[in-house]
């Protein structure tokens, strides 16, 4: 389902725990870190494919967070083709997001990375909100600083570690989280799980399925680009 101008519908999703830390999720079989995201359905509004998303990406039930605020209006970003199936290229251009702010009023328990056959996280990790987006794929970078402003002052204030100044703001948007010898997709596709040099931040959680692991990569990728 695409507008006009090629765009998908989509709703991003920032989740804070009640220290006001964000939900990092390590997209799976990659090196890659994102908030959980998905598209919204025919038939769905903002809110309920919102809701949806939550519990097939993380597991979680309305029940288990509080809506805080979202985006006023749509964020934009485009695709390059090479991510784009070629199928798709010509009339695909890329995906626009509401964006919604939830609090965690459950317990960090009750994530679960595996709530369907089809997961997109195999890690998880709560981050300062002010995450580090060199560790985020390139062209998403712009609607996530553009979505973490936006709503940044509807984050409760528990301390003086969470700050509004540009220059606080910046410094951790793009410092980012420094990956060294990490294996490559190779090795993680050899494996199912992270070889021996691969390290997760402190705090992570990962939840590895060698199993399944390879059948979802290949189902993911035959998608119409609705995560992506």
């Amino acid at each position: 389902m695409l507008d006009r101008d090629g765009f998908r519908p989509n709703v991003g999703i920032i989740l804070l725990n009640q220290r006001s830390q964000v939900f990092w999720g390590k997209r799976i079989r990659t090196h890659s870190w994102q908030f959980p995201q998905g598209g919204i359905d025919r038939g769905e509004n903002p809110e309920q494919a919102m809701f949806r998303e939550l519990h097939e990406e993380v597991g979680l039930m309305p029940q288990h967070v509080q809506v805080l605020a979202r985006t006023r209006d749509w964020l934009r970003y485009e695709v390059p083709d090479r991510f784009i199936r070629r199928d798709a290229r010509g009339h695909y251009k890329g995906q626009k997001q509401i964006w919604f702010l939830l609090q965690l009023v459950g317990h960090d328990w009750d994530l679960n990375l595996r709530a369907t056959d089809h997961p997109e996280f195999d890690a998880w990790r709560w981050n300062d909100y002010w995450v580090p987006l060199d560790v985020v794929v390139e062209f998403k970078r712009g609607v996530y600083e553009m979505a973490l402003t936006e709503l940044s002052r509807f984050v409760p204030r528990f301390d003086n570690r969470f700050e509004q100044r540009p220059d606080h703001r910046n410094r951790y948007l793009r410092g980012g989280m420094r990956q060294r010898d990490a294996p490559g997709p190779e090795d993680l596709a050899m494996h199912g799980m992270p070889g021996p040099s691969f390290e997760l931040p402190p705090g992570a959680s990962f939840e590895p399925d060698p199993q399944t692991a390879q059948i979802n990569q290949v189902a993911a990728s035959r998608n119409d680009n609705h995560d992506v």
